[in-house]
Parts: C-alpha cells; sequence; structure tokens
C-alpha cells in the first residue's frame, strides 16, 4: 500500500496471462525500437506465434467480440516484444502513452473503437494506471495476411 492505495504489481499480472512466441517481422523493419525515453513497438497482428488466428472482416466474418479478442491477442503480441526487449522486467514501463489500431471491416462498419478496447483494456489489466494511453482507432478494407486487426503502441519506460 502507498498513500492508502494498493501498488499495482505488473509482474503478478503478467503471470496471469500467457504471451505468445514472438513472432517473425514479415517486412523490411525491425518490431521494436527505442528512442531516448520511448520505445515504440511496430504493428502487432493478432498471431500466436507465426499462426495467424483471427483472419477476415470484423462484423462480415467475425463478431465484435471476436474483433476484440483479435486486438488483445495484438496487444499480447506487443507485450511479448516489449517484454524481451526489457528483458523481462516489464517495472520498467511507466507509461503506455499511445496505442494505434486498425480494424480490417467493410465500409459501413463504425465500431473500429469498440474492437480496440480488446487492446486498450489488456493495457489497463497489466499496467493498471500506468496503462491509461491516448489512442486512434480506425478501418480499412485489407490488412496484410488478411488479419482482422493490427495494433502498434508507444511507451515511457525507463
Amino acid at each position: 500500500m502507498t498513500g492508502g492505495r494498493a501498488v499495482h504489481d505488473v509482474m503478478q499480472a503478467i503471470k496471469a496471462v500467457s504471451l505468445p512466441p514472438v513472432s517473425t517481422p514479415r517486412g523490411s523493419y525491425t518490431p521494436i525500437l527505442r528512442s531516448g525515453e520511448f520505445v515504440f513497438v511496430s504493428g502487432q497482428g493478432p498471431r500466436w506465434g507465426d499462426e495467424l488466428r483471427y483472419k477476415g472482416k470484423v462484423d462480415c466474418d467475425l463478431t465484435v467480440e471476436q474483433g476484440q479478442e483479435a486486438a488483445r491477442l495484438c496487444a499480447l503480441n506487443i507485450i511479448a516484444q516489449l517484454n524481451g526487449f526489457l528483458n523481462h522486467d516489464l517495472r520498467r514501463v511507466q507509461q503506455v502513452v499511445r496505442v494505434a489500431g486498425v480494424v480490417r471491416c467493410a465500409d459501413i462498419f463504425e465500431k473500429q473503437a469498440l474492437v480496440m478496447n480488446g487492446a486498450s483494456d489488456l493495457f489497463l489489466e497489466i499496467f493498471g494506471e500506468r496503462g491509461r494511453h491516448v489512442r486512434i482507432a480506425t478501418g480499412t478494407s485489407a490488412l496484410p495476411s488478411g488479419m482482422a486487426v493490427e495494433v502498434e503502441a508507444m511507451f515511457r519506460v525507463i
């Protein structure tokens, strides 16, 4: 307890979830990069290792709830990348700063923000108040490999 409030234990929270194995980049980029106090994790898909788990368009091929699960899996991949980069010490994360997500969907679909809550809620679950972030959620007609959702994030670390 600190000042009458329980301190959120990131390491305990991470034990409650299973992190996927880090997948191989599918292009000419680095999946994670540090610049000063910020760490950027490039767009992660809804994969478990190299297996794409959510393919298709949300609200056509997948339900909104499945889209949220896909976004959560993207966020798990982001955390897996970050965890390895920080030598398995996520306590170094001071703030989840920004999350950006793209949802593959039909032109008339307007619930991208609801889908992206799958990722945002996971960051809050793992990092507590340090998981609060700014965010953008957009839609598109196509994503690489036909994946349903892609998410990237920026963190402030020590």
